[in-house]
């Protein structure tokens, strides 16, 4: 890169720059995975900046184009979207499904799947349609798009595998007591193999993750130093899961809408190699506290926020990745 990072971590880069700057500095086919929450389309302007539906799909079909060439033949580009309406109408706009077929018509990414991040927090939306005149339930999952390159992407889902049921548990101490095998109505043929205990259970394409931290390393320090957290974050285990599914240790992970860097939270305890681009140098500054350690005295958190807000390059590398954020099945 020939632009200077922001701060270093043992595995990562954070730079303050636009992604359609950054972006082409990126060696082509370098690139095991990006993944990025952009701002979302909305009607009301938000500080972190936002584009009415139109202008919103041109726009992210220019980092589209980009991203594909800096991926590798088997890396993915993972994108969350959330859901909109139409501008003073109870309806739904379509631009994120309009988004898909752009990607795939246009571009020609692939859809390696669609997944569905049900967030179970959050607060009821839109306001007029649900608070006000309630008609129509809150707005409680937003679309992620699961894009390659081609149509063979890297891929192991049992490192991401979800906790068995209680109910799975009791089967696999003894199967001889509570499983038999047999064919069932639906005409599968469940034979003696489904009692084999594999670590835990297949994830689904539906995420249920609560965003509602509010007392993590990274709140708590900008809430001790007086400064304002970034509004739109994303839970760890969202990048987590995707980044443990369709990485390798050292593996190069890019946030090209970094916000506080939660992607390279997630990457830095993987042990993969990230990069992060934002264009608000503020968010930049204040995304570096989530790689102090809990520990570290205020002033020292202060003089690193200090320094990246004035431009310079912080050093963080000294401090040791964080364990890991997603938690695997025993």
């Amino acid at each position: 890169m020939r632009t200077s990072p922001a701060y270093k971590t043992v595995y990562g880069l954070s730079f303050c720059g636009d992604s359609l700057e950054l972006l082409p500095q990126v060696a082509d086919a370098s690139v095991n995975l990006v993944i990025t929450s952009p701002p979302f389309v909305l009607q009301r302007p938000k500080e972190y900046g936002n584009l009415d539906h139109d202008a919103y799909l041109d726009w992210m079909v220019e980092f589209g184009r980009l991203v594909k060439d800096k991926l590798c033949d088997d890396g993915s580009f993972v994108i969350d979207l959330g859901g909109a309406y139409q501008k003073g109408l109870p309806s739904r706009s379509l631009y994120n499904f309009r988004l898909l077929l752009r990607f795939v018509d246009e571009l020609g990414y692939h859809l390696a799947e669609d997944f569905y991040w049900f967030n179970p927090s959050k607060l009821p939306s839109p306001i007029e349609w649900v608070n006000k005149r309630k008609l129509r339930a809150k707005d409680a999952v937003n679309t992620i798009w699961w894009f390659s390159k081609t149509p063979w992407p890297k891929a192991d889902i049992t490192r991401v595998l979800a906790p068995y049921s209680d109910r799975m548990k009791k089967l696999l101490a003894d199967p001889a007591r509570f499983y038999t095998p047999k064919k069932r109505p639906s005409g599968h043929d469940i034979g003696s193999s489904f009692s084999t205990d594999n670590g835990g259970s297949l994830p689904s394409n539906l995420l249920n993750i609560p965003n509602s931290e509010s007392n993590g390393t990274y709140m708590e320090s900008c809430k001790a130093l007086g400064l304002s957290a970034h509004p739109a974050r994303f839970p760890a285990q969202l990048p987590a899961f995707f980044i443990d599914m369709l990485t390798d240790p050292n593996d190069l992970v890019i946030d090209i809408f970094a916000g506080s860097n939660t992607t390279g939270q997630a990457a830095e305890a993987a042990r993969r190699r990230w990069l992060a681009f934002e264009l608000d140098r503020t968010y930049v500054a204040t995304s570096s506290l989530r790689f102090a350690p809990s520990d570290l005295p205020l002033d020292a958190k202060s003089q690193v926020y200090e320094s990246i807000a004035a431009g310079e390059t912080a050093d963080l590398s000294s401090y040791s990745p964080a364990p890991s954020l997603f938690e695997r099945p025993a």
